[in-house]
């Protein structure tokens, strides 16, 4: 049987030389892991206000025309039955409120978020997931103090 010897094991060079490997790594891996957080909310975002514009249609074909235009945050009347389980009362996932848009902004209807914090490329990156990507043209637009989801011109 072998005696442990009190050099046997690593030195503290080879350790400092794994720990330094292992950061290098982990600083690579972090940037990655923050684009694909911020991937992932804009397209929970996406999907929700696709959601809501849904509701909002059913709506209209049920009622006949769209509730009237709210404030941001305040839920339409007669829209509970459409929406429910639907966050329409708290900060949407790229910040800012939801917001219902009825002949506002040059638009006859459309599902909008109020005072968003991302910038415009950020914004630009959700508009590529909702249409064309261009902020300025398609179903998702900007538009004063927000962004809109245009459910019908």
């Amino acid at each position: 049987m072998h005696d442990p010897d009190p050099r046997d094991g690593f030195t503290l060079v080879e350790i400092m030389i794994v720990a330094a490997i292992i950061g290098i790594l982990a600083a690579l891996a972090f940037p990655a892991m923050l684009e694909a957080g911020q991937k992932s909310r804009n397209t929970r975002f996406a999907k929700e206000i696709r959601s809501a514009g849904h509701a909002f249609v059913q709506y209209a074909f049920d009622q006949g025309d769209y509730p009237p235009d709210r404030n941001p945050a305040q839920m339409p009347n007669g829209m509970l039955p459409y929406l429910r389980g639907f966050p329409w009362g708290s900060t949407t996932l790229i910040g800012g409120l939801w917001d219902w848009d009825n002949g506002q902004f040059g638009y006859r209807a459309g599902v909008s978020v109020y005072m968003p914090d991302r910038t415009a490329d950020q914004m630009r990156k959700i508009d590529a997931i909702l249409d064309d990507g261009n902020l300025a043209t398609g179903q998702f637009r900007q538009r004063a103090g927000g962004y809109i989801y245009i459910l019908e011109e």
